[in-house]
């Protein structure tokens, strides 16, 4: 397709990461769309293997060709304890990233009304008639926006919802010893020193000799890239490794908060992704509730069009605020609530509340495994604020 300046589309996507792929993927597969020319914006080409998504699940989805490596077992462990948590009835699945957008392009290619542009969007600008979005070098309209562009100041400038960050560094590696189980997902190892934060080993073997290991921290700040890659070569050390090559590096950060994300939207813009508050905010966890969104958006946009009630606040948006405000004050209880948790809890009824599918009798069962004391004042710290 040709394109000239101020050229109109039905519909844009400023951004095209994992929301905006899934939801422009689903409305193909729905047939619901294939009238509407649909634009998407993005400076990256999505071309390499730039990230890994995990998450659990009990039956097919659409994603399954794409994804690497499955687990039916986990390890939760910390100084203490090493418990084998059987995942049944869920796996834990891996997904990388040119996988994922090979899956997603080689549909998207083949429809004649949807454009991908290797350009950044600078600028957007909603009037009452149209939204017009400009890159560097061309202006586009268009009457429906969604945005994955995330605005990290605006955020971070509040002080009402607290923010914290999920971020990694993670090592793919080959080792000439063979000391992984291939079968067997390290979940959350708190063995590693806390140091005052939420701090834990995230391993996924695909083979004896091959494995991603991950150091990863539920924190406000990051830390300077020679701490991570000094802890991984430290774990990697204490599995019994001593000769190995580092296959690729993968690195991230993800903005934990129940920040309002909805109250940004407009009735002609909607802000998706980790913008929309798509990550599931005590975890970090994207991969899952971009899905579900996805799918809810898709059905949404078949019935509604003001953006503004897309959005529905649940119960889980609250755990989520409490927990966050006990990390927010006491970051270094990471460790024992996690424990508390997957101790002597079912595994397979916290994914399933991490899922937020539970029903209230189930969340009393999860969270009454939590220490009491730090949620009880998280619980009167929002009603004293509220």
């Amino acid at each position: 397709m040709i394109l000239t300046q101020k050229q109109a589309f039905d519909y844009i996507f400023t951004g095209t990461g994992l929301s905006a792929l899934m939801t422009v993927y689903k409305m193909v597969l729905s047939g619901k769309f294939n009238d509407k020319t649909i634009l998407l914006l993005d400076e990256n080409t999505k071309k390499s293997n730039d990230r890994t998504w995990c998450f659990w699940k009990e039956t097919e989805t659409i994603w399954d060709d794409a994804i690497a490596k499955t687990w039916d077992s986990a390890l939760f462990a910390n100084q203490d304890l090493k418990r084998d948590l059987n995942l049944n009835p869920y796996q834990y699945n891996m997904i990388q990233g040119l996988d994922f957008y090979n899956q997603v392009f080689g549909l998207l290619s083949k429809q004649k009304n949807i454009t991908f542009i290797n350009q950044k969007a600078v600028a957007i600008e909603e009037s009452k008639t149209i939204i017009i979005v400009q890159t560097e070098t061309e202006t586009f309209t268009c009457n429906k926006l969604f945005n994955s562009i995330y605005n990290a100041i605006k955020v971070e400038n509040q002080t009402k919802y607290p923010v914290l960050q999920q971020h990694f560094i993670g090592w793919f590696i080959k080792s000439e010893e063979a000391v992984f189980n291939p079968e067997q997902a390290t979940f959350m190892d708190f063995s590693v020193e806390q140091k005052g934060n939420t701090r834990f080993m995230y391993v996924l073997p695909t083979s004896k000799t091959e494995a991603l290991l991950e150091y990863t921290l539920f924190s406000h700040t990051l830390l300077a890239k020679e701490e991570y890659e000094s802890e991984i070569k430290n774990y990697i050390q204490k599995l019994g490794i001593s000769k190995y090559e580092i296959i690729e590096k993968e690195q991230g950060s993800i903005p934990m908060t129940c920040y309002p994300f909805w109250k940004n939207n407009t009735k002609s813009v909607l802000n998706i992704g980790t913008s929309g508050g798509w990550t599931k905010a005590s975890t970090g966890y994207t991969f899952k509730n971009s899905d579900k969104k996805s799918t809810e958006l898709v059905s949404f946009l078949q019935r509604e069009t003001n953006f503004t009630q897309f959005h529905k606040k649940t119960k889980f948006w609250f755990y989520d605020l409490l927990f966050l405000g006990v990390l927010d004050r006491n970051n270094e209880l990471g460790t024992v609530i996690f424990t508390s948790l997957f101790k002597a809890g079912n595994p397979s009824l916290i994914f399933k509340f991490l899922d937020e599918d539970t029903s209230f009798r189930e969340d009393l069962q999860v969270i009454l495994k939590c220490p009491k004391l730090p949620f009880i004042k998280a619980v009167f710290r929002q009603i004293f604020l509220k």
